[in-house]
Formats: structure tokens, C-alpha cells, sequence
């Protein structure tokens, strides 16, 4: 019997390999799809090739977009600046619209694969406030899917698939090396340099220290030096 299909966003980060690792213990052929969306560094997008591959996708796209050219985050925008401490309400790192975007990307491609399953790895217990990794936001994008395409209006529903929606980070973290998945593969930092080392200081960093910490797990993020 064939596997069913699905499509996995594939940043290069923590959350996405875990996704990807997930989908693949499910007994999904997984396609994984990435953005080159305009991001500071493609240090994640190096990380997400090596991840695929690692994993063996049945394909691995890497589609891109401008959104750099809409501007509004200083993920895409160098003249703003990438905070180095906590931020009240939505941080200037959040990217406008950019799950929406990059789900529908996906919801294309399902279709042509005749899929019905997309993962996605967001998380609304240690993230950063974005309103697009909320679950009402999921929620709410898996009703428009299903009335906005040919397969949901004939009668084959989507799922988005969140398995780390209301994971803490570490919890994240434990549920992936139990897996048996190599966390010094992903790139997470806002700010990496050409080398795919972290900043240390950025929100996701940050974060990312605070889950490791958590979960009891040794931190093998490759960081920049203290120097630097």
C-alpha cells in the first residue's frame, strides 16, 4: 500500500526537523518545502538542504519570494534592527503575514500531489507572540482550505497538522532526541552569520537555550564566539 503523501514547511530550525522527523515516524512520504522569502542569512536554508536530504525526502523545494521588498520585519528588513532582549506585544521580528503565505504555497503544492496533509511547526506555548502560530489561526486556515480549493470542495479535507502547538520548547526538544534527531543540524538565530553560527542574544536564541535548558539535554548549537 502506498504512503500517504505530506508536505512539511522545512525552515532548517529546531521545530521543523522535529515536524519532519514526526511525520516520517508516522509513516508519511514527506515532501518538504522551504522559502527564500527575502531572510537576513541563508544559513536556514543551508541547514533545511542538509536536513532533507539527511531524511531523504521525496522532494525538497526551496521556493522564493520578495518579501523583503514588502519590508516590515527586521527579519527582511536590515534597516531594523533585531532586538536583543524580550519585546512587549508582537515583536519587530515578526514577518507580516508570513504562515499565511507560506501555507498556501503548500496548499498548492498538496493539491498537485493530491495530499491532503501539511505540517507545520508552530508553537504557542514558547514562541515569540506571533499571531500565526496561534491555534485559532490554524484553525481558522484549515476552513479556508477546505473551501478554497478544488479537493476540499470535492470533498477531500485538509489538515494542518501542529504536533507542537502546545509543547513547551524543551518538551519539544525531549520529544525530538528521543526520536533520535541531531539539533546541531538547524540554524534558529534571527542574526546567524554566513557559517550558520548563533548570535547567543537574539529571541530565538534565546529560546532555543531556555528549551535545551528544560529538557536536560546538552546544548550543541554551533554559536559565534563571545568575542564576536
Amino acid at each position: 500500500m502506498a504512503k500517504k503523501k505530506a508536505i512539511i514547511l522545512l525552515s532548517g530550525g529546531l521545530d521543523s526537523i522535529t515536524v519532519l522527523a514526526l511525520a516520517k515516524r508516522q509513516g508519511y512520504e514527506c515532501y518538504a518545502l522551504s522559502f527564500d522569502y527575502g531572510q537576513r542569512h541563508n544559513s536556514e536554508l543551508i541547514a533545511a538542504k542538509n536536513i532533507a536530504a539527511d531524511y531523504r525526502v521525496t522532494k525538497h523545494k526551496i521556493l522564493a519570494m520578495g518579501l523583503g521588498s514588502i519590508g516590515g520585519s527586521a527579519l527582511t528588513d536590515n534597516r531594523i534592527a533585531v532586538p536583543n532582549s524580550p519585546q512587549e506585544g508582537i515583536p519587530v521580528t515578526y514577518v507580516p503575514a508570513r504562515n499565511t503565505i507560506f501555507l498556501s504555497f503548500a496548499l498548492g503544492w498538496a493539491e498537485v500531489l493530491q495530499s491532503t496533509d501539511i505540517f507545520i511547526g508552530v508553537n504557542a506555548v514558547d514562541y515569540s507572540g506571533y499571531p500565526d502560530c496561534r491555534p485559532e489561526f490554524i484553525s481558522a486556515f484549515q476552513m479556508l482550505a477546505n473551501v478554497a480549493t478544488k479537493a476540499g470542495v470535492e470533498g477531500d479535507d485538509f489538515t494542518i497538522h501542529t504536533p507542537l502547538i502546545d509543547l513547551s520548547k524543551g518538551e519539544i526538544i525531549q520529544k525530538g532526541v528521543a526520536m533520535g534527531v541531531d539539533y546541531s543540524m538547524t540554524v534558529s538565530c534571527y542574526s546567524a552569520d554566513e557559517a550558520g553560527l548563533a548570535c547567543r542574544v537574539c529571541d530565538s536564541c534565546r529560546l532555543r537555550a531556555e528549551g535545551f535548558e528544560a529538557a536536560g539535554v546538552k546544548d550543541n548549537t554551533h554559536y559565534q564566539s563571545q568575542e564576536n
